[in-house]
């Protein structure tokens, strides 16, 4: 049944917004953890340039979490204006406060799908082949609100592996993130690790986009030193959200600049978003709800 609420298909739904007045002069970015910070306001540089010159932003402030809760508190809180989650990290929020944040667009991948994969790795070196040789070992999820690296896995894993993982696994854990998960893995720390990619493209170089591309793009990952275990059915791309109580004109501005920017600036699109991606398509709550209910059914809020 969950795997059902989870996996449902759902239809994309037009936003309807509410009105109210408003005078942004800072726009302030939420960016979830998982990879080196450096990085990810590297990464995003260009997009607070890009706010500021086309939308009139006096000011671009960039908040990056050691963990995904950081950025989930911030926006339950009403201190940050916007942010690109994972579902299952909408989903937390929602079930904490339905109405903090809207969640107005979301990636599609290059073969036109809006979803994406957890994949299960090891080292290439252990012997570790498939699921099976996992018995009695150790498991590293990457982050206890991330979609593919915990959430989907804990959903789906037990039919593949023919019970809970509480009992397959000798020990669970987790990585800290998704970049940091993986270099555990790497290291010895855990026997396998999931964590997420688009399963679309070449292997070596770490799919089309997902962690293990940001890392192979990054040149801290070698695809020929780790082997894919398992691979999740389809899980929907993590939205964009903004601040429910945002005025409406900034919204709709904010939404337009985002849809156009694969077009003005490729890029920028490519480096804020983790890979390569073909545009933003337009979601609202409804294109969540399997993750929500699955999410709300086993972890709870």
């Amino acid at each position: 049944m969950l795997k059902k609420l989870l996996l449902g298909a759902v239809a994309l739904v037009a936003l309807a917004g509410h009105v109210q007045a408003e005078d942004l002069k800072e726009f302030r970015v939420g960016i979830i953890g998982g990879e080196n910070e450096a990085d990810r306001l590297r990464n995003y540089q260009c997009l607070g340039d890009h706010l500021k010159a086309e939308l009139g932003f006096e000011k671009v402030s960039f908040f990056p979490a050691a963990d995904y809760d950081g950025v989930i508190q911030g926006l339950l809180g009403g201190t940050l204006d916007y942010a690109e989650l994972g579902a299952s990290g909408f989903a937390k929020i929602y079930l904490a406060k339905a109405d903090a944040v809207e969640p107005i667009l979301t990636t599609v991948q290059t073969d036109g799908s809006t979803g994406y994969h957890s994949i299960m790795v090891a080292r290439k070196d252990s012997g570790i082949t498939k699921l099976e040789d996992l018995k009695g070992k150790k498991l590293g999820f990457a982050d206890p609100d991330s979609t593919s690296g915990y959430l989907v896995p804990l959903v789906t894993l037990p039919e593949a592996i023919g019970g809970p993982v509480k009992e397959f696994f000798a020990e669970t854990g987790f990585g800290g993130g998704h970049e940091n998960l993986v270099l555990e893995v790497l290291k010895g720390t855990f026997d396998a690790g999931t964590t997420f990619g688009s399963g679309v493209g070449e292997w070596k170089d770490g799919y089309t986009s997902g962690n293990l591309h940001k890392m192979v793009e990054k040149g801290i990952l070698d695809m020929n030193d780790i082997v894919e275990l398992w691979k999740s059915p389809l899980i929907p791309n993590g939205p964009i959200v903004v601040r429910t109580s945002m005025a409406d004109e900034t919204k709709a501005k904010f939404k337009q600049f985002m849809l156009d920017l694969p077009k003005k600036d490729a890029a920028c699109f490519s480096a804020v978003m983790g890979g390569d991606f073909t545009a933003f398509t337009e979601v609202n709550v409804d294109f969540y709800k399997p993750i929500i209910d699955a999410r709300k059914a086993t972890i709870g809020g």
